[in-house]
């Protein structure tokens, strides 16, 4: 997968997976990672699907209906991709923490969804319920932050009521952040997500 390492100054601080939203590129959420954390490794990628053009990391039958199918399968490869990263740039697998921002958030979502291991925590910005009817993996430790908007048109309140529930359900700790912004990722919620990441995971 087309991505962006940069190693940080800290090698114990969690490495940084960094996932765009529709239309993005690996280069998109560089700046987030700066707020959160400066000093953490960051590792940026790039969604391997095409939308009339625009990168995203799975396909959609319509807008808010996923291609389950290529949703798994995608799921799979991006977490391959870690453990193959992890190896080649010699970080600890289990100490990832991902951003993601809408079509980025939901492919991180659906990794806490389908893999135990995945990732240590997530931040995710306007995500929605990957999959429905599924068993979620026991998820006890995993540390989870959603910002949502309350008027979000494409992610409704209550689908981020629903994900919070979800993975709190299958033992995640998470904190949900709301905004009246629409579907905006807003530099409220991203110095918000700061904050809980120092409070979590340490400065």
């Amino acid at each position: 997968m087309k991505h962006i390492f940069k190693p940080g100054k800290d090698a114990t601080k969690p490495v940084l997976l960094m996932l765009h939203g529709t239309g993005g590129t690996e280069q998109d959420l560089l700046p987030l990672a700066e707020i959160v954390d400066p000093d953490a490794t960051v590792l940026s990628v790039r969604g391997n699907v095409l939308e009339n053009g625009m990168p995203r990391f799975f396909r959609r039958l319509a807008e808010g209906i996923f291609d389950e199918e290529d949703l798994i399968f995608r799921t799979k490869e991006l977490n391959d991709f870690l453990d193959e990263a992890a190896k080649e740039y010699g970080f600890d697998r289990l100490n990832i923490v991902a951003i993601g921002y809408s079509n980025g958030a939901n492919i991180a979502a659906s990794l806490l969804f389908h893999y135990a291991d995945a990732l240590k925590g997530a931040i995710l910005h306007h995500p929605m319920v990957p999959r429905r009817g599924i068993d979620l993996p026991n998820l006890t430790g995993t540390r989870v932050f959603i910002a949502a908007g309350k008027n979000d048109p494409m992610c409704t309140a209550e689908e981020s009521e629903e994900l919070d529930t979800l993975l709190t359900g299958a033992g995640a700790e998470t904190a949900v952040h709301w905004e009246m912004n629409g579907h905006s990722l807003t530099r409220t919620e991203v110095d918000a997500a700061a904050e809980w990441y120092n409070a979590v995971f340490g400065k």
